[in-house]
């Protein structure tokens, strides 16, 4: 991932809610485009110009082509708020993040988060590495906005029941857990829509906790079709079970594993 810099100049007098109203705008439009990663991007006042940071997929992530329609309109309203177009700058790699997959068309490609990443949820089955939502066709109403949602929710459930401090971890983990939850049902809907707009297979990851012992986990069918799904070896570390007909992944409950 990288850090870049927006820099947006005022050509006439405005006023700072107008100025804020505009660039949150903007932001939030390339967020959900995937072109910018995360949720917060604090806004620094200059002479006449103001100043915005914000973490890229790739280094071209900002360029136009990308951008959605959306993200088009956004920035045809900074004029309103009697602002020029952003000039954009490189600051550099972001050593805290990981790199985005390869251009290449993957085999196989699967919708996996964890509280912990902001990057893409979609990634590639061969590398794990996150694959750049506008790479692909806009998933629903012209952007990837139902997919980021989608991973917003999923990593406040992840976070919940990470921290177990309260009634809410065995909700949170219903959600993330359970084929027949909300979450899960429309995370997997969401699979079947990226691999239908993709033609590449496309899986949704089903987190696993808990569970009476290894030699029974390793004896789970699959949630949806009960067919075995048990792989010989696991893929990436993570991914012990695989049913290609159900497009579902899964791990070995993490209580389990040495």
């Amino acid at each position: 991932m990288y850090v870049v810099e927006l820099q947006f100049e005022c050509f006439d007098n405005t006023t700072v809610s107008a100025v804020d109203k505009a660039i949150n705008g903007l932001m939030d439009a390339l967020r959900y485009n995937g072109q910018v990663l995360g949720r917060e991007f604090p806004i620094v006042m200059g002479e006449g110009e103001f100043y915005v940071r914000a973490v890229c997929p790739e280094k071209e992530s900002l360029h136009p082509k990308h951008h959605s329609d959306f993200v088009k309109v956004c920035l045809n309203r900074l004029a309103e708020a009697c602002l020029l177009a952003p000039k954009v700058r490189l600051l550099g790699r972001d050593l805290n993040s990981e790199q985005a997959a390869e251009e290449e068309t993957p085999s196989w490609q699967v919708l996996y988060t964890t509280y912990v990443h902001t990057c893409s949820p979609l990634r590639s089955g061969e590398t794990l590495l996150p694959i750049p939502l506008y790479r692909n066709p806009p998933t629903l109403n012209g952007d990837h906005k139902a997919v980021v949602k989608w991973q917003t929710e999923w990593q406040a459930c992840d976070e919940l029941q990470m921290a177990g401090g309260c009634r809410a971890e065995h909700a949170a983990l219903h959600e993330i857990c359970d084929v027949d939850s909300v979450l899960f049902r429309r995370g997997w809907d969401l699979r079947g829509r990226i691999e239908y707009l993709t033609k590449i297979p496309t899986y949704y990851y089903q987190y696993r906790v808990g569970g009476q012992s290894l030699a029974h986990e390793q004896e789970r069918k699959c949630p949806k079709c009960g067919g075995e799904w048990l792989l010989e070896e696991p893929l990436h570390d993570v991914f012990y079970f695989k049913c290609d007909q159900c497009r579902i992944v899964s791990n070995i409950s993490w209580d389990h594993i040495k």
